[in-house]
């Protein structure tokens, strides 16, 4: 696997050293500790591929003027036999150095020698992370806000895989606790109003399950003939839910106490949602190596574990029957509460035995969860029952996700969690292909407010950016096509020096720059970094291509070096939607 950009970047600094080795050698430099340096890419290409601010740093140890110092190594410096062939001094001392031919030739080549593989780095040493997402409550369908989740996770699994970690996703399951009490509550109601006299008057006289939902319950699932609390949920799944199992079983849970029949009707439903859930998420490209259940926590007594832990640590304390665990140890302005007094754990306690579980049990190196920006104030209580536990709470990393403007026609698209009729993933992929959503939801960086263009994300346009990526692949395709009609094939060989002109050394450039950038959004967990990659990328080809003619290049080894160097654009095109798992059609 090949980086050149990093190659050259640590070629260039031990080059410095030995120059500035050289210099103390022979008296013309003191022999003082060399301060830290650095080594950056210019924005402004003409200012050099490399830039060092050495003999700026240099400056008070060498109690010499910054410009001085840069003459001094530039007139030591040897790049005999590197990748550079030129340096140059700029303003007050500041170095800038230009890469050679050869180097633009051996990242083409390297493209064509690596292909599927090019772009990957060992950056992340096989480390074990596991990437946590979505996570939504099995309790209804996935909302507008899993949609960003789910595309920002799995292209962030992605991400980190390419650059060397070795990545597994996790959806966390919660089928415990208060949701599920709330959602056996909500079955009931439902059940028991469809065995209701009035129920099933309405119900025989329907043709269908909607028009028994819209008979009964009308727009916002709550009548004056069957009223609804405020703690239930009212989504038109509920009903149809208790519509299914009273078409299979009747009434025959009419007449039971009402914990067996939530517990009957919940074991009926929740299998049914879970399985949903994960055909939804197919559906989406997102396939999860572990489905990790809330339940199996409880059941192992994982719960207890954690609690006895803090307990026998000192970390927490019993005060009026209920556990506390001592938060203001770790700069939170208040003790919070482990067990309430009647013998139940509270909501955090879970997720604490379950980040146990993912880095001790587990061993995993890294747990990383994509979660809402609501969580904000969660997340410090969670870290500092991991750290009170003996764990790193380094190794819990939290991508907070702001939610999603959905905009169509320059109106905000209203959704209505009352009613249940927000919009879902399953809507959402229903309007807009899955290309379309994948690229959108990673344009922005997670914590960024983002609006979604519903008319945009089904334009055919280059105002569409997922269009105007996969065209740039398609063109490719179709202008090999079009070469190989006229009987000119691809060559095995080219001699890449040929490539000079300004458009061709910027998308070479940036060609050599994917493994730097895959490295980079691992670390800031920022996949929109590559969908950025990938539009410039774009932009980058549809430029060379209209300003550099393949087929009537000046020579037949230019045309040559030109053809190559568009099937390792294609390579890349492809490898850079191959992580965020986007199509790379052939024809547009």
């Amino acid at each position: 696997m090949s980086d050149l950009i990093r190659s050259a970047s640590l070629q260039l600094r031990e080059l410095i050293n030995d120059a500035l080795g050289v210099l103390v050698a022979e008296g013309t430099a003191p022999a003082e500790p060399l301060p830290a340096f650095t080594i950056e890419i210019p924005a402004d290409k003409s200012h050099g591929d490399f830039a060092a601010n050495t003999a700026m740093v240099c400056a008070r140890a060498f109690k010499m003027p910054p410009r001085k110092i840069a003459e001094l190594i530039c007139e030591k410096i040897d790049l005999a036999g590197s990748v550079f062939e030129r340096a140059e001094i700029a303003g007050p001392g500041f170095m800038n150095f230009f890469l050679s031919k050869k180097w633009f030739a051996d990242a083409v080549e390297s493209v064509l020698d690596e292909k599927e593989n090019y772009g990957r780095t060992d950056y992340g040493c096989g480390k074990r992370v596991l990437v946590e997402f979505v996570s939504a409550n099995p309790t209804g369908p996935m909302h507008i806000g899993n949609a960003r989740g789910g595309a920002i996770g799995d292209c962030l699994a992605s991400v980190l895989d390419w650059a060397g970690f070795h990545a597994e996703r996790e959806f966390y399951v919660n089928d415990a606790g208060n949701q599920i009490e709330k959602f056996g509550k909500s079955l009931s109601l439902r059940y028991m109003h469809i065995c209701s006299e009035k129920g099933q008057e309405i119900y025989k006289a329907a043709a269908d399950t909607d028009e028994v939902c819209a008979k009964i319950y009308g727009e916002d699932g709550n009548t004056a003939d069957f009223p609804m609390p405020e703690d239930v949920y009212l989504g038109q799944d509920i009903i149809a839910h208790a519509k299914e199992y009273f078409d299979i079983n009747g009434n025959s849970l009419e007449n039971v106490s009402e914990d067996d029949r939530r517990k009957a009707l919940v074991d009926y439903a929740l299998p049914l949602n879970i399985a949903g859930l994960e055909r939804d998420l197919k559906k989406y490209r997102i396939v999860y190596d572990n489905w990790f259940r809330e339940s199996t926590v409880h059941e192992k007594n994982e719960t207890k574990l954690v609690v006895d832990k803090l307990m026998e640590a000192g970390k927490a304390y019993e005060q009026d029957g209920a556990i506390w665990f001592k938060a203001t140890e770790y700069g939170m302005d208040k003790d919070f509460v482990l067990k309430r007094s009647n013998g139940l754990y509270t909501y955090i306690v879970p997720d604490i035995a379950y980040h146990y579980n993912k880095l001790v049990t587990r061993n995993f190196d890294k747990a990383i969860n994509v979660l809402g920006a609501d969580h904000h104030g969660y997340v410090p209580r969670l870290k500092a029952a991991l750290n009170a536990l003996g764990v790193d709470e380094t190794k819990l990393d939290v991508v907070l996700m702001q939610m999603v403007r959905l905009v169509r026609k320059g109106e905000t698209v209203k959704l209505s969690k009352r009613s249940g009729k927000a919009i879902t993933l399953v809507t959402l992929l229903d309007e807009i292909p899955i290309d379309a959503a994948r690229f959108y939801f990673n344009l922005r960086e997670a914590n960024s407010q983002f609006e979604f263009d519903l008319d945009l994300a089904v334009e055919k346009s280059s105002q569409n950016p997922v269009f105007y990526v996969q065209y740039a692949h398609a063109r490719i395709c179709s202008m090999l096509r079009n070469l190989e009609a006229e009987g000119i094939a691809v060559p095995e060989k080219a001699d890449f020096t040929l490539l000079t002109d300004s458009r061709e050394i910027e998308l070479i450039r940036h060609i050599a720059s994917l493994p730097r950038e895959v490295e980079l959004a691992a670390k800031a967990y920022d996949p929109a970094k590559i969908t950025k990659y990938a539009i410039d990328l774009a932009t980058l080809f549809h430029r060379f291509y209209d300003g550099c003619s393949v087929k009537n290049a000046e020579t037949p080894e230019l045309m040559n070096a030109r053809i190559l160097l568009s099937v390792a654009t294609r390579q890349v095109l492809r490898n850079v939607l191959t992580i965020l798992k986007i199509e790379q059609p052939e024809k547009m």
